[in-house]
């Protein structure tokens, strides 16, 4: 099996570059936010982090494809990175903290591309959360000072933590019943939000979360952090993996409960 250490290195270095540019433009009174055909926000933000990332890619892994939110793809072949330049880009244009850049290697492979690294640099909360294939899940300030993950041990809903964006999504897809059934039989909610509630996963700290509607760019980095760290990531749909167009994520023990309520349908 390939190590992917290089890869990961190479990872936290296009890290480290996207979080001084996006830094840099934090809070800025003159950032210039546009809207997308689908009315979601981008800033000048995404767009220059993602092209650093992409220009570094070129000159470090030059027969790589490339595969961004705000860009599309470039490239083919068996090795595909994955960015996500501004993951909240809501919350980054409101001065909020919480975002972060995705930045995932996904390789072909049985069921298609899946990911081998991911890391999660969330620069303005002071956090980063990193994986690879067969290495573990990590969060720290660097690959040399940084602490092993694991996912939690609750086995019952009724002592489980659940974490969210919003009820619109649900409500739109005819999930919401079966969601707020699932939050009343939860010890607790939280709607974190964006990529924050998979890390938590990956963490101990919360045990399952799930979002009904997100993009590849959205997941890959969050779905090797998660089973790197002992969890388990699937679509609603129960396909293992970031592919399914919806997300679920849970410390394993619960998730065959938490995508029965997720399904329920009236």
């Amino acid at each position: 099996m390939p190590d992917y250490l290089d890869d990961l290195r190479l990872a936290h270095v296009l890290a480290d570059a996207a979080d001084a540019a996006t830094m840099d433009r934090f809070k800025a009174l003159d950032l210039k936010v546009e809207t997308k055909p689908d009315m979601t926000p981008v800033s000048e933000a995404d767009k220059a982090a993602e092209e650093l990332i992409r220009g570094q890619l070129q000159r470090a892994r030059p027969r790589d494809a490339i595969l961004g939110e705000e860009y599309g793809v470039e490239g083919s072949g068996p090795r595909r990175w994955v960015i996500d330049p501004i993951d909240g880009t809501k919350n980054y244009v409101r001065g909020v903290p919480v975002w972060a850049t995705l930045i995932s290697l996904m390789e072909a492979g049985e069921g298609g591309f899946q990911p081998v690294v991911g890391v999660v640099s969330a620069p303005a909360l002071g956090r980063r959360w990193w994986a690879a294939k067969g290495h573990g899940a990590f969060s720290g300030r660097s690959l040399t000072k940084a602490s092993r993950l694991q996912v939690s041990r609750v086995s019952k809903l009724s002592d489980a933590s659940l974490a969210y964006s919003s009820l619109s999504g649900w409500e739109e897809q005819g999930r919401l019943d079966g969601f707020l059934d699932l939050t009343r039989e939860v010890w607790r909610t939280r709607a974190y939000g964006d990529f924050w509630p998979y890390m938590m996963v990956a963490e101990g700290a919360v045990d399952m979360c799930a979002e009904p509607e997100l993009s590849l760019w959205d997941m890959a980095a969050t779905a090797i952090v998660v089973t790197e760290a002992g969890g388990t990531f699937t679509g609603l749909d129960a396909r293992p993996g970031p592919h399914s167009g919806n997300a679920a994520a849970s410390n394993g023990l619960l998730h065959d409960e938490l995508l029965g309520y997720l399904n329920q349908r009236y």
